[in-house]
C-alpha cells in the first residue's frame, strides 16, 4: 500500500472506529455530563485521556510508517509493526482506547463509562484471541509467533523486544 493510500485509510479507520467507541459512544451515553468527583481523580482522568489519545495516534502511526498499510481489518499492513510502543505490548491500540474511556469515567465522575470501558474491552479481548491473532498467525507465519510468544497481549514489558531477524514477511527490527 502506498503511503499516500496506507494514511487516508488509517484517517478513516481511525474516524470509524476509535473515534466512535472513545468519542461519540461515551458521549451518547453521558452527554459529557461532570458529576461530582474528587479532584485529584479528574486530574487523572484528564492525563489518562491524554495519555491515550498520544498512545493511539502513535499505534495508527506506526502502521502507516512501519507496515505500509492500516490497522482496519479490511486493508492490512504490508509487514507486521513491532515497533514504538508495539515492542512493550503487542495490543497498545486498545489499551489507549480503554484509557480514553477510563480517563472519561474520572474526569466526569460516570460509573457508566467503568462498566462500559468494561464491555468494550471484553469486546476486545474476545475479538483479539478468536479473529485476531488467528489472522495475523496465517498472515506474517513464524514473525508473529516468535513477536507473540516474546511481547505480552495486555501487560506491556518493562523493556523493549529488539525483535529477530526479517523473515519474508518483513518482520523488522525497530
Amino acid at each position: 500500500m502506498r503511503g499516500k493510500q496506507a494514511l487516508a485509510g488509517s484517517v478513516i479507520f481511525f474516524l470509524a472506529a476509535p473515534c466512535v467507541v472513545a468519542g461519540l459512544l461515551p458521549w451518547w451515553l453521558t452527554g459529557w455530563r461532570m458529576l461530582p468527583a474528587w479532584p485529584p481523580l479528574r486530574f487523572i482522568g484528564a492525563l489518562s485521556i491524554l495519555a491515550g489519545i498520544a498512545f493511539l495516534v502513535h499505534a495508527f502511526w506506526r502502521f502507516v510508517a512501519e507496515g505500509r498499510g492500516t490497522p482496519a481489518p479490511i486493508a492490512l499492513t504490508e509487514r507486521l509493526v513491532t515497533g514504538g510502543a508495539y515492542r512493550y505490548v503487542r495490543n497498545p491500540m486498545y489499551l489507549a482506547v480503554l484509557a480514553i474511556i477510563l480517563g472519561q469515567a474520572l474526569l466526569m465522575g460516570q460509573a457508566l463509562l467503568l462498566a462500559y470501558a468494561a464491555v468494550i474491552g471484553a469486546a476486545v479481548v474476545f475479538f483479539v484471541h478468536f479473529y485476531e491473532e488467528p489472522v495475523l498467525a496465517r498472515r506474517y507465519g513464524a514473525d508473529y509467533e516468535a513477536y507473540r510468544r516474546a511481547v505480552p497481549g495486555w501487560l506491556p514489558r518493562l523493556s523493549p523486544w529488539h525483535g529477530t531477524k526479517p523473515a519474508k514477511s518483513g518482520l523488522t527490527e525497530q
